[in-house]
């Protein structure tokens, strides 16, 4: 269920939080509005675009240059160009239908057996012939918010998406029609006051991932409903978020009725409508400022449609989200999401630290993380939040030594050197509470607390006071983690070394405990979240009241992150979810009570579980948790993601953690390395349809604790060409490029740089790279 609901007759408390300004380290941006920042913003020559039959709209003056402004208006994704000189500001346009199709859904299954079921049916129809099929996926249930019933929202306006600016501390919704809580587009057009209409629409982003919302409402055969919606990054107020507005009918390639708007309907003689220079100037500046924004992001190149972007703006709702795009929000609008009670939660540190490390934002990720340490870690370790989750305390260790691996910035550390020692202590003192225990008890030598936030709300939170595999589990990778970089930090050996004895005797601890509670008579054998358990999880919900097993997708999603588990094991867990009820659609479920109305997909924190997959190799598994989290836990075009998302289509409630799992993903694909430091992996989950499309599929500066690399795969006659730049500060162990063919090809040779490839560096569909650090590489493959 979602948080909302959860909260419903549960008495919460939450410890009120300031908003007052952290230290930045030396990669944090000081500038007070993204416009400021440096570089000049991105142009296109315009001897390099073709704008026939596009219609001009007039002009405006910006910074003493003159500006034309050109629009496709035969369909409606026709960019918006704007044009000054020699030079352009292109702005695409691609939207995605909001409604379900029509047809059976659900793959012809039926929705109470999907839901009644432990297998994950849906999962396993699609995963029948291998490596899923992307559209299928879609077309698997109706998509987020395509069946908008207020009485599902406790009487609040469905709002779809979102704007806002970095540097205002609130956000402003975005509504169906394209209306917000200040400025109504009905008002101009009262046909967007019809739902009926208005739940045909289809729904972008301007500029393919800026956060700039479109909407497109038909009305018939070559006419629609044109929706812009923007924030004003000019704008200074601290709470009040200002937005640009233009509304029009488009028919048959003309703009027929037109209506601009800033913030507030007109108020004369006062407050006047702006007019259309003033709106496309300010387009300019929104576009350059967020170009800005993410400019530091390693670029990508995907061939199939919206996923680059899909990454890209993520990390710009994230800027959105954040007052001055530093201070943390778990979401945003509703106060069981924006409430300062949640401003410490772990998972909103630990997404964001993890996703803008990932993609080389290095600054973002230095103020991210300056910020919680100095605002929500206190001097004893323990968190300034309402309930601490054990494992994302290894997490947040384990995070550290990876930024430090990344940045190689010691001064950071070294700044909260002592909060980062305390939190290490404090899982010393857990475990030492349960080594305490008798050796016969079941969770002796395992960690023992919390595993969600939401325990604490509860009449007696000691129900959930346990030893969750993944307490111990993710404070032995953490522990571990830290240990082996912290003399480099502190100079503090022996800390080190107690922390890598413990990581050891945890992770042999949760092996052996696990092992030792299989259940073997159910099929596929059974993997509980905690040790001493007689019920499964879904047997736990319908008879105990509370369950000690409540919330098993974050137990199982964290225990598969860590990776301490030897690979048989983490199979052994991986089959137990998606054959016991924990998984949907093949994403982690937010298991609850069964009913047969609907099976939810957990949009935040189970990325942990793709993230194994990974690891085993199992690619079909993990194409099909891209696929259906982008299309089942996003609403269409307009990218909002879900912290729970049903699979009837309804409107999931927003949470940022869940927005930053997609960066996540896409960037595991191009790159990834394993959890011991021994192997770094090229292009191991690209799609072989992606691989068969002819297009490029590249990344670049992607960082590693080697230093940063890249691909470059291009079709070629006869087959493929992947150039990789190899890490520049030091040679990892072992390179894996994987050489996933198209479905249907097989290969005649592999060449590196010229040369046969040797057979000994050849593996299945993975080749074995060698070179020196910084080493460009050319493989090239030929189809037989």
């Amino acid at each position: 269920m979602d948080r909302r609901r959860f909260l419903q007759g549960i008495a919460a408390t939450g410890a009120a939080v300031g908003l007052g300004g952290a230290g930045r380290s030396a990669f944090a941006d000081t500038s007070s509005t993204a416009i400021a920042r440096n570089g000049p913003p991105p142009r296109v020559a315009t001897n390099s675009l073709s704008l026939h039959g596009h219609t001009a709209l007039g002009g405006f003056g910006e910074a003493g240059s003159d500006w034309q402004v050109y629009e496709d208006l035969r369909d409606a994704h026709g960019a918006i160009t704007l044009v000054c000189g020699e030079q352009a500001c292109v702005l695409g346009k691609r939207t995605e239908p909001v409604h379900a199709e029509s047809g059976a859904p659900y793959l012809g299954l039926k929705l109470a057996d999907i839901a009644l079921a432990e297998a994950d049916l849906l999962a396993d129809r699609l995963l029948r012939h291998g490596e899923p099929d992307e559209d299928e996926v879609r077309r698997a249930a109706p998509p987020p918010a395509s069946q908008l019933n207020p009485e599902n929202y406790y009487g609040r306006l469905p709002w779809t998406t979102l704007v806002g600016t970095r540097q205002c501390a609130d956000t402003m919704p975005v509504y169906t029609s394209g209306s917000t809580r200040t400025y109504h587009t009905d008002q101009v057009f009262p046909e967007l006051h019809d739902p009926q209409r208005v739940a045909r629409r289809s729904e972008g982003l301007l500029g393919g991932w800026l956060p700039a919302v479109h909407k497109v409402v038909p009305i018939d055969a070559g006419r629609w409903y044109d929706v812009l919606v923007f924030a004003d990054v000019d704008a200074n107020d601290r709470f009040v978020v200002q937005t640009w507005h233009r509304t029009a009918r488009i028919e048959h390639g003309r703009i027929s009725q037109v209506s601009y708007g800033h913030s507030y309907p007109a108020y004369p003689p006062r407050r006047q409508p702006p007019d259309a220079a003033a709106f496309y100037r300010a387009l300019l500046r929104f576009h350059d400022a967020w170009q800005h924004e993410l400019a530091d992001a390693c670029p990508a190149t995907l061939p199939a449609a919206g996923w680059a972007e899909m990454a890209r703006h993520a990390f710009a709702r994230e800027l959105v989200v954040r007052p001055g795009g530093v201070y943390p929000k778990y979401g945003a609008v509703d106060r069981d999401y924006y409430g300062n009670e949640y401003d410490g939660f772990q998972d909103t540190f630990t997404s964001s630290l993890y996703a803008n490390l990932e993609w080389g934002r290095y600054a973002q990720a230095a103020a991210v993380l300056d910020e919680y340490f100095s605002d929500f870690v206190q001097a004893d370790g323990m968190i300034n939040m309402r309930g601490a989750e054990t494992a994302q305390f290894g997490l947040t260790l384990s995070l550290l030594a990876r930024y430090f691996r990344y940045t190689q910035d010691a001064a950071l550390l070294l700044k909260h050197r002592a909060k980062i020692e305390a939190t290490a202590q404090l899982l010393l003192e857990l475990h030492d509470e349960s080594l305490r225990l008798a050796a016969d008890d079941p969770g002796h030598g395992l960690i023992h607390g919390w595993n969600e936030s939401d325990a604490c709300l509860f009449p007696d939170p000691t129900l959930w006071w346990k030893p969750y595999y993944a307490n111990s589990a993710m404070a032995a990778r953490g522990l571990g983690d830290i240990a082996l970089i912290w003399p480099q930090i502190a100079g503090n050996p022996a800390a080190a070394t107690q922390w890598q004895q413990r990581s050891a005797l945890l992770a042999a601890q949760v092996e052996k405990t696990l092992r030792a509670n299989i259940r073997h008579d159910l099929s596929p054998p059974y993997i509980g979240p905690l040790p001493g358990v007689k019920l499964t999880f879904r047997e736990s919900l319908a008879q105990e009241k509370p369950s000690e097993q409540q919330w098993p997708h974050r137990a199982y999603a964290e225990l598969l992150q860590a990776d301490v588990l030897p690979d048989e094991l983490a199979q052994l867990v991986i089959d137990c979810m998606r054959g016991h009820g924990a998984t949907s659609i093949g994403v982690v479920a937010n298991v609850g009570p069964v009913a047969p109305d609907g099976r939810d997909i957990l949009g935040f924190i189970s990325y942990g579980y793709a993230q194994q997959l990974l690891r085993l190799n199992r690619i079909d598994e993990y194409l099909l948790f891209l696929y259906a989290h982008r299309h089942h836990a996003h609403t269409p075009g307009s990218w909002t993601a879900g912290e729970v998302s049903d699979i009837s289509g309804g409107m999931p409630l927003f949470c940022m953690p869940a927005q930053l799992t997609t960066p996540l993903l896409l960037r595991w694909m191009l790159v990834f390395e394993d959890s011991t430091g021994h192997t770094l992996y090229l292009g191991r989950a690209i799609p072989r349809a992606w691989m068969g499309s002819g297009q490029v599929i590249a990344i670049s500066d992607a960082p590693t604790r080697w230093g940063r690399t890249g691909l470059h795969w291009q079709a070629i006659e006869g087959g493929m060409q992947c150039t990789v730049s190899l890490p520049e500060r030091e040679a990892p162990p072992a390179v894996w490029l994987s050489l996933r063919l198209p479905q249907g090809r097989a290969r005649r040779d592999v060449h590196v740089n010229g040369a046969s490839a040797a057979a000994a560096d050849l593996h299945d569909d993975a080749l074995r790279l060698r070179g020196a650090p910084g080493e460009r590489i050319t493989v090239t493959l030929h189809f037989a």
